[in-house]
Order: C-alpha cells, then sequence, then structure tokens
C-alpha cells in the first residue's frame, strides 16, 4: 500500500483525534517532510484533514470516506465484505487492481474501492468519468461454481442488486438498461463492467465493477446530456458508505437466490425492473446490426428481439440503443 493510504488509513482509525507527525514518521518509517507532502496532497483532493505545529493532524469526523472501518460497521451481511476490503485514494481501475488480488488467491466477497480512478473502464474500454470522492468506484470478486456459458448473468443481477439499493435508499424511478447500465430520467447513473477469468471449462473468478455516480455535482460537457447522479436528481448528498453496505446486502441476497435457486427469480426481477420490454431498439454488435421490438431476456441472460420481419434475434452482447 503507498504511503498515501497508509497515512489516510491510519488518521481514519482515529477519526476525529490528534495525531502527531512523530507518529507517523516512526510507523511508516519516513521522513517529517514525506508526511507533510503527502498531507499536503490529501488536502488538495479534498480530505478534511485538519494540521497544526503543535497538535498534529485530525482528520473530521464527518468525512465521508470509504474505508474498511467505515464499511463494515453495520454492514448486513455473511460474506460480501467480510474479508478482504483493499481502499485506495487514487487507482487506475478497480477491476485491474481486483483482477491483481484474484489472481493471487483472494477470496470470494473481497472487494477493492478507490476514492478516485484514472483509468476508470466501461464496456469497451470506454472511459468512466471517476471524480474524487463524489462516486462509488468498486469491484467485487466472486468465485461462483459455474459454467462459463452463464457468466451474463452475473451483470444482471448485479444491476438488480444496484437497483434494489437505489429504490430502498432513495425514491427515485430506476430503470435498468440492458446489459449494464441503471438509468434515471434516461441519463446513466451506473455501470457495470463484469470481467471473467475461466481454467479449462470452469470459472476461476469473477471481477463485478460498479461505478455509481451519488454526489457528482456535474458532468463533463460531453456527457453532461447522457450522464446524471443521486445529488443531481434529489438535490441531496448521500453517504456512499450507506449506499455501498445497501448494495452489498442486496447483492448477497439475490447471489444466493442465484447459487441455491437459479437465475429465474433474478430474471423475474430484472423484467419488473426494467423498461425496455416492448421498446424499440437498435443493437450494435462487432459485425451485425439489429433493430427492433425488445420482447425479453432469456434464461440465459441473453436479449431476445423481433426485427420489421418478424424474425427473432437472441443477443448475446451489443450496444443497445432506445430509439
Amino acid at each position: 500500500m503507498a504511503a498515501k493510504d497508509q497515512i489516510m488509513l491510519y488518521l481514519e482509525e482515529r477519526k476525529g483525534d490528534w495525531v502527531s507527525g512523530e507518529s507517523l514518521t516512526r510507523i511508516l518509517a519516513v521522513s517529517r517532510s514525506t508526511i507533510g507532502k503527502h498531507i499536503s496532497q490529501l488536502k488538495s483532493d479534498g480530505y478534511p484533514i485538519e494540521s497544526s505545529p503543535k497538535k498534529g493532524y485530525l482528520l473530521q469526523k464527518t468525512s465521508d470516506l470509504l474505508t474498511r472501518r467505515e464499511i463494515r460497521d453495520g454492514l448486513e451481511t455473511k460474506v460480501l465484505g467480510k474479508r478482504d476490503i483493499v481502499c485506495f485514494t487514487e487507482a487506475d481501475s478497480t477491476n485491474t487492481r481486483a483482477k491483481d488480488l484474484a489472481t493471487r488467491g483472494a477470496p470470494e466477497g473481497a472487494l477493492v474501492l478507490s476514492e478516485k480512478q484514472t483509468s476508470g473502464r466501461g464496456t469497451k474500454a470506454r472511459n468512466w468519468f471517476s471524480p474524487p470522492r463524489d462516486g462509488i468506484y468498486l469491484s467485487l470478486i466472486l468465485r461462483p461454481a459455474i459454467p462459463p456459458r452463464e457468466a451474463p448473468v452475473i451483470t444482471l443481477l448485479t444491476a438488480v442488486a444496484v437497483a434494489e439499493a437505489l429504490l430502498s435508499l432513495t425514491r427515485l424511478k430506476i430503470a435498468i438498461k440492458w446489459p449494464n447500465d441503471i438509468l434515471v430520467s434516461g441519463k446513466k447513473l451506473a455501470g457495470i463492467l463484469t470481467e471473467m477469468t475461466t481454467q479449462g471449462d470452469s470459472i476461476d473468478y469473477i471481477v463485478v465493477g460498479l461505478g455509481l455516480n451519488v454526489n457528482t455535482p456535474r458532468f463533463p460537457d460531453y456527457i453532461r446530456d447522457k450522464a446524471t447522479s443521486i445529488l443531481i436528481e434529489t438535490g441531496k448528498r448521500f453517504s456512499r458508505v450507506k449506499v455501498i453496505r445497501e448494495y452489498l446486502k442486496w447483492y448477497e441476497a439475490y447471489y444466493e437466490v442465484f447459487k441455491n435457486i437459479g437465475f429465474e427469480p433474478v430474471r423475474k426481477r430484472w423484467r419488473k425492473l426494467t423498461n425496455m420490454i416492448g421498446q424499440q431498439i437498435t443493437v450494435e454488435m462487432i459485425d451485425k446490426r439489429y433493430s427492433g421490438e425488445v420482447q425479453d431476456i432469456d434464461k440465459d441472460g441473453a436479449l431476445i428481439i423481433t426485427d420489421g420481419t418478424g424474425e427473432s434475434h437472441r443477443i448475446i452482447f451489443g450496444d443497445v440503443t432506445v430509439i
């Protein structure tokens, strides 16, 4: 863990109490000037840290930091978030970091979070706008005992869990867009990126990345008409820690249903949370393009559409535009 992250973790564990610079230099084995440099960077990043020549440094109690202790306090799960949680002040991509951990044997339910992403990714390697401290950038490691062909349903299960968490905390009219978006008022509130590694005919691990715009006050011009946040839609700031706890609670509930019963209960709930059934859409694929009316999703999570000639098409992956 980088020195800046170690300092942040140490201050968070003693949030509301003064921490001397001397104790930080001793514990981290770095110079006072290095401590001061990292503290200045953290302040520039917007962390509410007070400094005193005599007392040292103090992290204010009101800070909404994404840390292990904050997330675990009051977490209503049995597995997810109960073991490994790795928090960064800045990371290239939480999915990239989570894949590294999974390769080294991180258990199911391990989490990777970052206050900021420098190379946040969506589908097709698109950038995900990831400003510091405003959103949730989280990746979850799963090791389901399912064949690789069933992996696409994990993305749909994730969308249901996100939607349920938002419905329980806000009064927003949430709509799931196949395969990996959460919309409000036709704008993207959250995106999901699922990546898988296999060993032969079995799954080694699945990393499920979530980018959720929570307290983002504004977006760059190039996505302003496409993206939104909970703050923009409600006019209120929300605790990101509370949103994460709620998300993990719903995720574990649906994940257990999926493992014990199958995808059908999740599919039924997905159908109720989407507004796509009956919509006219266009799907862009690598080498094909289809237009038609959405009929349903099947037992494997594929989108079923009927074109103008009445022919049915089964779409496993593609970019969807609602006409």
